[in-house]
């Protein structure tokens, strides 16, 4: 039952950290997103693939619903938010002393661990839901 209690505890935190930066996007727009897409060559169609990996797949996560495909989504969308956007601090440290990355780290192998564990019993699709 703990080990259940910790999945939930892990995925809800996951689901709504991740969701509040897709929040911002829904209401800021994605120009930011589109323009690293333009500068490295892509469709910038391909920039509002942040709202499945910032809204779509955390509110999944939260509920407990195809969260193993879901939270390999965010892990996907974090490794584009590492290369795109903050490739030059990937071996920065901060002044204190932390990673510069220590966000987009956590939101990675929180995805990873997620996705391992899959969503437990206090989920929508239950403990033997296929795809939880």
């Amino acid at each position: 039952m703990a080990e259940d209690a910790g999945k939930l505890v892990l995925r809800v935190t996951l689901g709504v950290l991740v969701l509040l930066h897709g929040i911002a996007k829904v209401v800021n727009g994605p120009s930011h997103i589109l323009g690293m897409m333009d500068q490295i060559g892509m469709p910038e169609v391909f920039g509002y693939a942040v709202y499945i990996g910032e809204v779509l797949a955390p509110i999944l996560v939260i509920i407990g619903l195809f969260t193993i495909p879901a939270a390999l989504i965010i892990m996907v969308n974090m490794i584009f938010a590492i290369v795109l956007a903050h490739s030059h601090q990937l071996f920065s440290l901060t002044k204190s002393g932390g990673w510069a990355l220590e966000l987009q780290g956590m939101f990675l192998f929180g995805a990873l661990a997620v996705a391992l564990l899959g969503a437990g019993r206090y989920s929508a699709g239950g403990r033997y839901g296929k795809w939880n």
